[in-house]
This record gives C-alpha cells, sequence and structure tokens, in this order.
C-alpha cells in the first residue's frame, strides 16, 4: 500500500530526508525507516535548486524560508528530546545546504546507511530531482524507497470505471469518499521506535545553518504571530476543530475568522493530511454531525483532486489544462503590463481587489474567496495571462502549492480541468458587497477608504463628492480610480472566448 520498492529484510542503518513533510509523528517515510532499519538518521536539504530561484527573483525576504527554519528547528528540538529520552544523546536533525544530487548520496555515503527514505512528492521538478538523486545513490549501492504521505489517495488510485483518472471533481469525490476506509486515516505511531534514532557519529556537523548563511534575510514572519513547526498547526487545528461546524456559513468571508488557517501547514507537512481527513471524518460519524465538517472535508478532497491532476497531466504547469484555450489571446503590450503592475499593487481602483492584493504583499496570505475574486479580475476584467498570476501567487503566497496553485488559477481563467465556464465572470463590486457587506476587511487593507458609508466603500467611484471630501478622499490621488469598467471588460472576455470557439458574434 505504502512503498514503490519492496524491502523483504530489515537492514543495519537508513537515512530519512525530509521534505514537505517537517514533523515527527504519523510519518510515513520516518515509520517505514524505523521499521526497518537498526539505525536511522535524518536529514532535511534547504536545496539550492529551489532557494537560488528565489533569490534570483529578489524574494531574500520569503517567508517560507523562514517558516520552514522554524519548523527544523522545532522538529531538530524534539529529536533530541526523544533521544534523550530514550538514553541516546546527541540525536539531531541534520541540516544541509547545496544540491539534492550531490549532497543526500554524499551524506548517505559518510553514514554508511543502506537505504534511503523519503516521501513521494509529485511536482514534476521534484520528480526529475529525486530521479537524479536515485541514480547517485545507486552508483554507491544505496537505494531510495518512497512513501504516499502528502495525499490521502494519490497517483492513480483512484479512477474511474474506465481505468481513466477523473477530469470533473463531483465523480472524484464520489469514488474518493467510496474508497475511503479507517485503515487510510489511522496515524502512523513513528515515535513508539525512537530508540532507533541514532546519535551524529563526530565527523557529522549538527550545526544548523542560519538564514544569513543560506542567503536570506528575516521577514515579518514573527510580526505576524504565524505558528509554525508541529505544534503551531495543532494550536491551529485544535481552534479550527471549535468553529467547524460553522465553516460553510463563514469560509467566504475574509472580515470574519471562518478558515482554519492550516494551508501553509499541510503545504509543508507539519500536520498530516490523514489526521486532518480523520478529525472531519469523525465528526460526520458523530452525532454532532455538521455541514461545516462535510464542507471542509470536500476542500480537503479537492487538495487531493488536483494533486491526482498534475500527477496524470504534468504539461498543466505551463499550458491550459484543455488544449484549445492555448490559443486565447491575452492581452500583452505596455497597457498590459500596466495593468498587471496595478493588480501586483493593490491600485486597480476595485476595493475587494486591492485589499486582497494588500493582504498577500503584508502577510504572504490570502483568503479563499479572495483568491478566487483577484484571479477572475485578472483574468478576465484584465484580460491578462492566467500564467502571470499564477506566478505572482508563486512568488508571494506563504502556503504555495504548486498543484493546488495550478489548478485555482485555470479554474478561475475557465482553462483548467472542471474549471468555471468562460461565460461566468466574477462582478468584482457585487463581490464585495456580498461577502465583505460592511467594508471590514477593505477598512483592514485599505485605511485610506475607512470614512466613506458601507455602501460606498465597495465603490468610492460611485460615492457622492460630499462623502469623499468628508472622508479626506481624493480619487486619482488618494485611491485610483478604476482602471478598466467591468462591463465593458465582460463583453471583451465573451468576445474572447467566442472567437476561440469560431463564433466572433
Amino acid at each position: 500500500m505504502w512503498q514503490t520498492s519492496d524491502m523483504t529484510t530489515s537492514i543495519d542503518s537508513a537515512l530519512v530526508w525530509f521534505r514537505r513533510d517537517l514533523r515527527g509523528e504519523d510519518h510515513a517515510a520516518l515509520h517505514h525507516a524505523l521499521s526497518a532499519a537498526r539505525r536511522v538518521w535524518c536529514v532535511f536539504l534547504f536545496d539550492r535548486d529551489i532557494l537560488d530561484l528565489l533569490l534570483a527573483r529578489g524574494l531574500m525576504a520569503d517567508r517560507r524560508v523562514e517558516f520552514i527554519d522554524a519548523s527544523l528547528r522545532e522538529l531538530d528540538a524534539l529529536f533530541a528530546q526523544r533521544g534523550h529520552q530514550c538514553g541516546n544523546d546527541g540525536v539531531r536533525l541534520i541540516v544541509l545546504h547545496g544540491f539534492a544530487q550531490e549532497e543526500i548520496p554524499r551524506l548517505a555515503n559518510a553514514l554508511k546507511v543502506q537505504a534511503v527514505f523519503a516521501n513521494h512528492d509529485d511536482d514534476p521538478a521534484a520528480l526529475r530531482r529525486d530521479a537524479r538523486v536515485r541514480n547517485a545513490l545507486l552508483t554507491r549501492g544505496i537505494e531510495l524507497h518512497t512513501y504516499k504521505d502528502h495525499v490521502v489517495f494519490e497517483r492513480s488510485e483512484v479512477l474511474s470505471a474506465a481505468g481513466t483518472p477523473y477530469s470533473v471533481f463531483t465523480p472524484y469525490k464520489r469514488a474518493w469518499l467510496k474508497l475511503l476506509a479507517e485503515a487510510h486515516l489511522q496515524p502512523l505511531l513513528t515515535m513508539a521506535r525512537a530508540a532507533r534514532l541514532a546519535p551524529l557519529p563526530s565527523h557529522i556537523s549538527a550545526a544548523m545553518p542560519t538564514l544569513g548563511d543560506l542567503g536570506f534575510e528575516p521577514s515579518n514572519l514573527r510580526q505576524l504571530n504565524i505558528a509554525t513547526g508541529r505544534s503551531g498547526g495543532l494550536q491551529l487545528l485544535d481552534d479550527f476543530l471549535r468553529r467547524i461546524d460553522r465553516y460553510d456559513q463563514t469560509r467566504d468571508f475574509p472580515g470574519i475568522k471562518g478558515p482554519s488557517y492550516l494551508s501553509v501547514h499541510l503545504r509543508f507537512g507539519t500536520v498530516s493530511i490523514r489526521e486532518l481527513v480523520r478529525a472531519a471524518y469523525q465528526r460526520l460519524q458523530s452525532p454532532e454531525a455538521s455541514k461545516g465538517a462535510e464542507v471542509w472535508l470536500s476542500e480537503l478532497i479537492w487538495r487531493d483532486f488536483y494533486h491526482q491532476l498534475l500527477h496524470h497531466h504534468p504539461r498543466v504547469v505551463s499550458e491550459c489544462f484543455k488544449p484549445e484555450y492555448n490559443a486565447v489571446r491575452w492581452e500583452e503590450g505596455a497597457h498590459a503590463d500596466a495593468w498587471f503592475e496595478a493588480w501586483c499593487a493593490g491600485s486597480t481602483g476595485y476595493p475587494l481587489v486591492d485589499a486582497a492584493m494588500h493582504q498577500i504583499n503584508q502577510t504572504g496570505y490570502m483568503h479563499n474567496r479572495l483568491r478566487m475574486v483577484v484571479a477572475s479580475f485578472l483574468t478576465k476584467d484584465l484580460g491578462i495571462d492566467w500564467r502571470r498570476g499564477e506566478q505572482y501567487f508563486a512568488d508571494h503566497l506563504i502556503d504555495f502549492d504548486l498543484a493546488a496553485n495550478n489548478g485555482g488559477w485555470q479554474w478561475a481563467a475557465s482553462t483548467g480541468c472542471d474549471a468555471q465556464p468562460y461565460f461566468r465572470i466574477f462582478n468584482p463590486l457585487t463581490q464585495s458587497e456580498r461577502f465583505d457587506r460592511e467594508g471590514k476587511f477593505i477598512r483592514r487593507y485599505l485605511p485610506v477608504l475607512a470614512g466613506l458609508s458601507a455602501k460606498s466603500i465597495h465603490a468610492p467611484w460611485l460615492a457622492k463628492p460630499g462623502e469623499l471630501a468628508a472622508a479626506r478622499i481624493a480619487l486619482g490621488r488618494d485611491y485610483p480610480l478604476p482602471i478598466v469598467q467591468h462591463d465593458e471588460a465582460r463583453v471583451r472576455t465573451l468576445r474572447r472566448f467566442a472567437m476561440l470557439k469560431g463564433d466572433p458574434d
């Protein structure tokens, strides 16, 4: 069920390579290594193939790198504590900085292990990295064993009756739920075998690189009080489970505490997807079963859906899932670049869109409803290629996950799998009035508009001159006028997609 290569005999020593799974409990690769080997060491690599790209894009104060750093230090402390409790002082997490195909085989050879254990990562770049590492290890007679851990069902585990991958979510969800059994949600009790965690030999350094060593600098992560590590993830989970029954009613409103805020912890694996699905599933099986738990479980299934989509269709990283939409003629040129810059900066003249962009720029997070709103605005109101927005999210979201980010952007752009039809276009004004009725969220991120009434704050250009004056707002100076008119932009989008289908009218 778990492993990709058979192991029929126990081994003397193994190395566990942590990647997007920064926890010591309910961890597939660690569980299997501790079950198979007499001695186990653990390593995390700050991969230069990833970090060098961030630095090249000018992201020196990247919240994700700082989140990882803090989570690794907590994980290191856990291993040291568990080792001490078992009489093995000197158990530490090894943290390296370099290229995976060089550092992992070098460390495995230095430790004289027989196998390296890791969890699956199906991002196309990660698969290429793992192939290079596997080949480098094999030249040293060391095997690489990988396991499912990041999703409940992966790759080809959920297929249609015809044996093909699903491209529509609802039937996928039905099949997913039909397959789900208690065995899929059982925690893997890794620390029960903590005595097999081995102290570091003297020739292996326990020193962890600092952010400065990696070429990065502190972000505002601490000022934002973002919970890091497994302890932070469990605190958020405990808090959310007190609110889960109202999730269906609160999740769409950015001005209130509705989401779980666990996305970054799922992304870096400080919590296990199994424990989250188990929490929702148990709630649904209890007398207190709620619509909130059902909707949250559905969101977790969407995550699996996008990951299996990426596995079966890796071309979506750079292409539209619907091939015919690769011919869409997006806006280009100086005006498109100016519009894109205004969208990035949160200066489009549409308050909800702008507030959402200020949120991501200031915090690295954006409410899920707002991700749909700003993506629709970029692709449908501005007519700009979804790939430009996807890259901006990839650069700025602390919870960036390729499968979910790509799936979400292609859904909004109507180019993706089970996407919103192209003729359904979010109206940024009605979205604002519906989901931030009193303007609470807008006021938080656009304080310049705080003096406007609950009615006018959604569309300042429609406010009466006296109200603007009283609020000390001069449109075009203190806050921009809309860069496009939604009704006109909607017509352009309908024409853009209609022409693609050979119907210029």
